[in-house]
């Protein structure tokens, strides 16, 4: 039985590696690196099958370092002491830092990730960890301090014609079959920028059909797939980037842009109501005052959502984004409550006034609990002016209204209750 035909086409050199020219291309700062045989400890950072492992792999033949590798979905604190102690007896003293790859490393333990600090800090081992996520999350603070951080990049269309191209003019088993691809349209899209992903899908194809020759089109792709096209990680950083692209979009007022992100998370099998909380917090956040039926209109969405479930939610969902997109937009009351909690935190905890103090008992009432409080509600217009703050702070400003119709008539109606004050 053949290898699969990602592991058959794995490059073995910097010249053979697709992809990630901003890293490994001619001149560039890790090609650099790589070349002057001495590397730092390094995490890459990117999203599936852009070539994390088979960058570590040929690091290690270019320095001709012996290689170690752990999972760290399988891997223990004893298994990270083992290979650092193998580590540790391979290492000559003129010879290159052995390699200790750990793929997933973002799903070690903060004990596990301790355990390899003295080992990468002493130069025993050099580190190279592959993650999907964001490491300045994932990653204790002590190792990526002490570790170089590379981004690499979804696989672009160019990159993947290159890899395609690869495959049917390199490899023996592709060549015997005489396949021609006629479509890329669709073996792209399902690829998602992902080099392995592209070549499994290459290879099932082949692998399934047994005629003389083999045309590969946009029809065909899609009936020997039958997944999700949408490439989306509900627990991981494309999570994260998209909902904060859906909520920016809403609150730059582009329904258009805010209905496409909607889209993606539903294609992509996003919680609904996790989108829905969101919506909640964009009305009250980004909208608020100016228009204070958006609150209610993200409330009805979330409870709505309930009663129907999906995939009519959907429906509910794209009526909110668009409302909330096209609405004015205020943060007044978002700043107001901050600089609130700024002032909170800087006088700490000043005592009521006695006059705005409960008075429930006879004992309290003795002690000027309530004393002279004025009820608004027997003055004209249900208003009387008082002092509502600790006397230290007088009267602190807070809340200001910003420009737009609904906050332009509060203001004047507080202008008329509080002269000057607004």
């Amino acid at each position: 039985m053949s290898s699969p035909l990602a592991e058959r086409l794995r490059p073995q050199s910097l010249d053979d590696f697709v992809g990630q020219q901003h890293l490994v291309g001619k001149g560039a700062v890790l090609r650099k690196m790589i070349d002057s045989g001495r590397i730092p400890s390094i995490i890459f950072w990117g999203p599936p099958g852009v070539g994390k492992t088979t960058l570590a792999n040929i690091i290690s033949n270019v320095l001709e370092a012996p290689f170690f590798k752990l999972s760290a979905i399988n891997s223990g604190v004893k298994d990270v002491r083992e290979v650092i102690e193998k580590a540790g007896s391979n290492r000559f003293f003129s010879s290159a830092a052995p390699i200790l790859f750990i793929d997933e490393i973002h799903r070690f333990s903060k004990s596990q990730q301790d355990s390899l600090l003295h080992a990468v800090e002493t130069g025993i081992i050099t580190l190279i960890g592959a993650t999907t996520e964001n490491p300045s999350f994932e990653v204790i603070r002590p190792l990526l301090s002490r570790c170089q951080v590379y981004v690499l990049k979804s696989m672009e269309t160019e990159d993947l014609e290159e890899l395609l191209e690869r495959a049917l003019t390199q490899d023996s088993i592709i060549k015997s079959k005489n396949v021609e691809v006629q479509e890329t349209t669709a073996l792209f899209r399902f690829s998602a920028g992902d080099a392995r992903k592209l070549l499994n899908i290459l290879d099932l194809i082949v692998e399934a059909d047994s005629g003389d020759k083999i045309v590969i089109n946009d029809k065909l792709v899609s009936e020997r797939l039958q997944e999700n096209p949408a490439a989306y990680d509900k627990g991981g950083e494309m999570h994260y980037d998209i909902i904060s692209a859906f909520i920016k979009s809403i609150r730059g007022s582009d329904p258009d842009a805010a209905i496409y992100w909607l889209a993606r998370m539903v294609e992509g099998g996003e919680d609904p109501a996790f989108i829905a909380r969101r919506l909640v917090i964009s009305a009250s956040e980004d909208i608020g005052l100016a228009n204070p039926n958006a609150l209610l209109l993200a409330n009805a969405c979330f409870d709505t959502l309930k009663k129907i479930g999906w995939p009519e939610g959907r429906i509910v969902l794209a009526q909110t984004t668009v409302y909330l997109a096209t609405s004015p937009k205020s943060n007044s009351t978002y700043q107001a409550i901050n600089k609130a909690m700024v002032v909170v935190r800087e006088t700490g905890n000043l005592p009521v006034p006695m006059h705005l103090r409960n008075a429930p008992t006879s004992l309290m009432k003795e002690l000027d609990y309530g004393k002279n409080y004025q009820y608004a509600h027997d003055y004209e217009n249900n208003f009387v002016e008082d002092n509502f703050f600790p006397e230290q702070l007088s009267t602190k400003k807070f809340w200001e209204p910003q420009n737009n119709a609904s906050e332009k008539k509060i203001k004047e109606w507080m202008k008329m209750l509080w002269k000057n004050r607004f």
